[in-house]
């Protein structure tokens, strides 16, 4: 049986014409074709590339590229009759902006993170309330894994959150990461009126200067870099130890540098630190809410 002769037979049995069978047979084979295409490629990604964040934004945008493509040569198939390609995506935007506002305000939303990238995979962003680190971005979300919430110090709730894209457009977001890897922290730490202020401060800046003295390095390469895109200027990246009075004390803070992820483990090796030294000196008491009382007459 010739291969017209199959088309007829074909055509006869779904009741449809000549053209239309064609036109769902060129479909299939073209989105069988670009499957195949994507398939070989990610195969051919995994096996040359190692580093998983790498493989997985290639998977990405191949898949990104392959639908589009195959969107796009599907539709001048069916639609051979609108020569213009604009003409063509004018009428389909059209009709998806009226039929679906939002994820058609969420695929914008994915377009302006793509192009503008005000995040990527693996950063730690804060949008809304919800804060935590990007594990995937797609056409109508985004996924990120939570931080904070009811655990302190930034760590990992474990709860895996999506976001529609569209939030992207009416939320504040913060970026932990990207650009400036760097945070600034601060540690208080609340002696007595009657211990030595002087030189506590001088064992909290002795502590804050051995924990940072690399993170300084690494953030001054990073502000340079940060300055050509944005307008970012710390006159000074190194920790500091600022003095000032609570109720029950003389507060010190000492101020520093710290990566995102690291901000609790920092923070417990420099108050390990402050206690050990803390408790080798006489005259140095940590405060805390006191009451005293005075009796009239004593």
């Amino acid at each position: 049986m010739s291969f017209q002769e199959l088309l007829e037979q074909f055509t006869t049995t779904v009741d449809l014409s000549s053209n239309v069978t064609i036109q769902v047979i060129e479909s299939i084979a073209i989105i069988f074709v670009l499957w195949l295409i994507r398939f070989i490629a990610i195969r051919i990604v995994n096996r040359n590339i190692d580093d998983t964040a790498v493989q997985y934004k290639w998977r990405k945008n191949l898949t990104y590229f392959i639908v589009f493509l195959g969107a796009f040569i599907v539709g001048r198939i069916w639609f051979e009759g609108l020569q213009s390609v604009a003409t063509f995506l004018g009428l389909l935007s059209a009709g998806l902006a009226i039929a679906l506002r939002d994820p058609v305000t969420d695929f914008a939303g994915w377009i302006f993170i793509m192009w503008r990238r005000p995040f990527d995979v693996g950063d730690r962003i804060q949008i809304g309330d919800t804060k935590g680190d990007v594990v995937d971005t797609r056409v109508f979300k985004f996924t990120v894994l939570e931080i904070g919430n009811w655990v302190h110090a930034d760590q990992s709730t474990g709860r895996v959150i999506h976001i529609p894209n569209h939030k992207i457009f009416t939320e504040s977001l913060a970026n932990y990461t990207s650009d400036f890897e760097f945070i600034w922290n601060e540690i208080e730490v609340l002696v007595t009126f009657e211990s030595n202020w002087k030189k506590a401060k001088e064992i909290l800046q002795q502590i804050a200067d051995k924990h940072l003295q690399d993170s300084v390095k690494d953030a001054e390469n990073q502000v340079r870099r940060a300055s050509k895109s944005y307008m970012i200027h710390y006159r000074y990246l190194t920790p500091i130890v600022y003095t000032d009075v609570k109720d029950s004390g003389v507060n010190l803070t000492v101020r520093h540098l710290s990566n995102p992820r690291r901000r609790r483990s920092l923070g417990q090796s420099i108050w390990e630190d402050i206690l050990d030294a803390f408790d080798k000196e006489d005259d140095i008491e940590l405060a805390y809410p006191t009451m005293r009382i005075y009796k009239e007459g004593e």
